[in-house]
């Protein structure tokens, strides 16, 4: 049973729409060199591949102890026993988790059916399952028990043996993959129970670029006592790689310092901008050199953006930029 197995936003082809020339403001000057390690340990993402047996917040506390630093912050809880992809904010880029908290997430999951199913049965429940759905989330879970609607983007079979069936499914944030299983079981009348999970996809995050706790030690170990960055370059990631899968706006150099101020962007600030943004929508602030500045709601859509000449686009909720002030 093969499906298009991606992500709503993976799916989502973007253009980039031009508003308007760019101008360059005499007084802000944006920094395009690569950033240092000391930027990136205060300001970076790490993608850990989470080992079995610890809760996601001793994982990101870990990588605090490991990086000598004050402050983590992890992006989506995982169970002690579930594996995979578990993107670590650090330092100051702790704000940023509410980005991706919501995107959405991909599973490797291992089915034990209580009884024998047909493969036929099978692929019936795993179509009956997919799209939007409700759940009531478990006993022990972190949210209010009550009956909520979730969306499942694809369910496809990796593996049926015996009474074992591996899948993969993506999802939107706030699944219970447990509780989806347990109740796929119910739907086919024989009962099932999650044996082994891991997660394989937050938002962009994938295990192409997964880094162990191991890994992660040695490479910080390796640049203390030889000055050798490399290794630790390649797991230490930029801010802006959390705010991949959000549609984006730049705005031109001289209202980037109104916007590190807070105030709300205004469509003649706007340069360019992408496709398929919708009211209401999350979307990020950005320089012309890709830097990160806000994240905010859109107010109106991409087309209004392009289109108005005047009007608010993005109420800003959120600065993650500082500029230096003339003194």
């Amino acid at each position: 049973m093969y499906m298009n197995n991606k992500l709503p936003f993976e799916k989502l082809r973007r253009k980039v729409i031009v508003k308007q020339q760019a101008n360059s403001a005499e007084g802000f000057k944006d920094k395009t060199e690569i950033a240092s390690i000391e930027q990136l340990l205060n300001y970076g993402i790490i993608n850990i591949d989470k080992p079995a047996g610890i809760t996601s917040y001793k994982t990101a506390e870990r990588v605090k102890t490991i990086l000598h630093i004050k402050k983590t912050g992890h992006g989506g809880t995982l169970d002690p026993s579930v594996t995979g992809v578990l993107p670590v904010a650090l330092g100051k880029a702790t704000r940023i988790t509410q980005a991706f908290l919501t995107a959405g997430k991909e599973y490797v999951c291992t089915m034990h059916l209580h009884k024998p199913a047909t493969e036929l049965q099978i692929k019936q429940v795993f179509e009956k399952f997919t799209g939007v759905i409700e759940q009531v989330p478990p006993v022990k879970s972190a949210v209010k028990r009550q009956k909520r609607q979730r969306e499942i983007y694809y369910i496809e079979a990796l593996n049926i043996e015996d009474r074992n069936v591996t899948f993969r499914v993506g999802c939107q944030g706030g699944t219970y993959i447990r509780k989806l299983v347990h109740d796929m079981g119910a739907e086919l009348g024989i009962g099932a129970h999650m044996v082994r999970l891991r997660r394989t996809k937050a938002g962009s995050f994938t295990e192409s670029t997964l880094c162990t706790l191991e890994n992660l030690t040695d490479a910080y170990n390796k640049c203390e006592q030889t000055v050798d960055e490399d290794d630790l370059r390649t797991v230490l990631q930029p801010i802006e790689n959390a705010i991949r899968h959000l549609g984006k706006i730049w705005i031109d150099d001289s209202v980037i310092e109104p916007v590190c101020d807070g105030w709300d962007v205004a469509v003649p600030g706007i340069t360019k901008l992408h496709s398929d943004i919708h009211k209401g929508e999350l979307v990020v602030v950005m320089t012309m050199t890709d830097k990160l500045i806000a994240l905010g709601d859109a107010m109106l859509t991409s087309e209004e953006m392009k289109d108005l000449q005047k009007g608010i686009a993005v109420k800003v909720k959120k600065v993650f930029m500082k500029v230096a002030r003339k003194s």
